[in-house]
């Protein structure tokens, strides 16, 4: 494809998409993470008053027929038109047109947990309440896990690699890194990141059944990670697309540059009791060849409960030592979003790096005492001269993913 092009050549980030429960838009949603600011609140995409859950992390000034076409309306799912708009955001940032991006060279990667669940959900209402001939015919794409890919591409005229992650929360990591390898074979852009939406009832019993969603009231107090009582995560809607290219492609058209992909790694528990997450940020840090001691600072993964954070906190003791770097999981301010949660990590990393600020995790106070973390809590930490930044994810099921981000040249 691009015979001049390395195994090892740069990938950078030209471009940030943003729609999140605290911020449509990458400005206003860095804003409101510097300023602790959440989105988590009362469920009002459905009538939650019979369920055991009643909060969520909703995309409340997300009005859909705003951002994508009457066209389209019928075709997608609600998961879908945030990734249109996350997707266009982010094309726009980066300065990229069908023109010079190289349309059969440019392509899109996106992580989803949940697929076109509300789609689906209408489709089995029509099926069982009035009969087969009302379930739309698009009810045999809109509800696939790659409905996101295939719209984003058509809408930019994306005509390269083009395909789907399927592996929750860690989803979004591994879609980057998927997007990495893509431009590293050739490709001269992707788009790649991660946008989850599953707040109606069927999507709602799906991620009630786990048990791990926290039963607390409170917005502000319902998602703690690392916190002596946490007692579960809030779900939410939303995530980030970045613009990946090529670093010299990129210089050569002029684009600003957040930062680069330095390094990437998933494992899986196939062995219960036997988390690898350490290992997945071992072999990252070594894909983007830096020590533990380089790294600046940690998004975690967060889990919200006992003992995954327990396991994760004793990870990054073991690999930075005990209180060894600045932690910090602003996925409290939003809830968990599936694949969307990662990639929004990625994305708060890269604007880390470009302003020296860490946001901070809001709800939790203080550390448990066995979570001997350096977490930033309350307020940002400005961190001048951070360099080396490393997100963490897991998925249900044995996902482990782990992405370190490198800050732009000057």
């Amino acid at each position: 494809m691009n015979g001049g092009r390395t195994e090892d050549a740069e990938v950078v980030v030209t471009g940030i998409g943003v729609a999140a429960p605290n911020g449509l838009g990458t400005d206003t949603w860095w804003k409101s993470l510097l300023a602790g600011r959440g989105g988590i609140a009362p469920i009002t995409r459905f009538d939650a008053s019979g369920y055991p859950v009643r909060i969520a992390g909703e995309v409340r000034d997300f009005v859909d027929e705003e951002h994508v076409s009457s066209r389209l309306l019928p075709s997608t799912d609600r998961a879908t038109r945030l990734g249109l708009a996350a997707a266009r955001e982010a094309m726009a940032d980066s300065g990229a047109t069908p023109t010079n991006h190289h349309g059969h060279l440019a392509g899109v990667v996106t992580g989803s947990a949940t697929g076109g669940t509300e789609f689906g959900q209408r489709g089995l209402e029509a099926l069982w309440g009035r009969g087969a001939k009302y379930v739309s015919a698009y009810q045999s794409s809109a509800w696939f896990h790659a409905a996101h890919t295939g719209q984003i591409a058509i809408q930019h005229r994306l005509r390269g690699p083009a395909t789907a992650v399927v592996s929750e929360q860690a989803g979004g990591l591994d879609a980057i890194a998927r997007a990495r390898r893509e431009i590293r074979r050739g490709a001269t852009l992707m788009v790649a990141g991660g946008v989850d939406s599953a707040l109606c009832p069927w999507g709602w019993a799906a991620l009630l059944s786990d048990g791990r969603l926290s039963t607390s009231t409170d917005p502000q107090r319902a998602y703690l990670p690392f916190a002596p009582d946490a007692s579960g995560h809030v779900a939410g809607e939303g995530g980030a697309l970045l613009v990946l290219e090529d670093a010299r492609e990129a210089a050569e058209r002029g684009a600003a540059r957040y930062g680069a992909v330095a390094g990437c790694a998933a494992t899986f528990d196939g062995v219960p009791g036997r988390p690898r997450l350490k290992e997945a940020a071992e072999l990252a840090l070594a894909d983007a060849g830096v020590t533990p001691q380089q790294i600046g600072a940690v998004f975690a993964d967060g889990a919200g409960n006992r003992a995954e954070d327990r396991a994760e906190a004793a990870a990054l003791a073991d690999l930075f030592g005990p209180h060894g770097v600045p932690v910090t999981a602003p996925k409290s301010m939003t809830g968990r979003l599936g694949a969307g949660g990662s990639a929004l990590d990625v994305a708060a990393a890269l604007l880390a790096l470009r302003d020296g600020l860490l946001p901070p995790t809001t709800g939790t106070v203080r550390t448990a005492a066995d979570c001997p973390l350096d977490l930033v809590v309350g307020e940002p930490r400005e961190l001048p001269g951070l360099r080396h930044v490393l997100v963490l994810a897991r998925g249900r099921g044995g996902f482990n993913s782990a992405l370190v981000v490198r800050a732009a040249a000057a």
